[in-house]
């Protein structure tokens, strides 16, 4: 279906059946739920956020058991979380998060896998990408450089990957 045809729907309702549809949607959708959330009550924002927050930390250290490390599930969340803000902070938080979480896990458990270096120097690259375009660079720039530094030792080339990286964007 486009959207032409979904407007075209759309004019043939009344106003009642238009605010009835949007409800049915809101109650069925956890999804719209949050988009009209974050529309309508700004305040929320900051709840919501951490939600998507923690889906990213808790793939790294759940509560129970070990790290499921899903990067699909935690670069879902990003995504879901952008088409419910466009909030630059907020997006940066989310995908520093990700990062930050990375080199913790890695600090805490060991070497892993060339994939696990390969997802976590993708996200920094990306991130720091993100603050550039929006010019966040004065506010994210200690905790990017921050976990620069905590990947300082890492294997499989990680912590050059990720000073490469960082200087890519920060020139110091």
């Amino acid at each position: 279906m486009k959207v032409k045809e979904l407007r075209d729907y759309l004019k043939t309702l009344e106003n009642k059946e238009m605010i009835n549809e949007l409800v049915e949607l809101f109650k069925t959708f956890p999804d719209v739920k949050e988009y009209y959330l974050a529309k309508l009550k700004p305040e929320y924002l900051e709840e919501i956020l951490e939600d998507y927050r923690k889906v990213i930390v808790d793939e790294f250290f759940p509560a129970r058991g070990d790290g499921k490390l899903r990067y699909s599930v935690m670069k879902k969340a990003i995504s879901d979380f952008k088409k419910i803000s466009d909030d630059s902070v907020h997006i940066t938080e989310l995908m520093l998060t990700y990062v930050e979480q990375g080199v913790k896990f890695t600090n805490t458990y060991g070497d892993i896998d060339e994939r696990f270096y390969i997802n976590i120097e993708n996200m920094f690259n990306n991130t720091l990408d993100y603050i550039v375009k929006n010019n966040l660079e004065n506010q994210f720039r200690k905790r990017c450089k921050k976990a620069m530094d905590n990947s300082s030792g890492i294997g499989w080339g990680f912590a050059d990957s990720m000073m490469e990286i960082y200087y890519s964007y920060f020139n110091e």
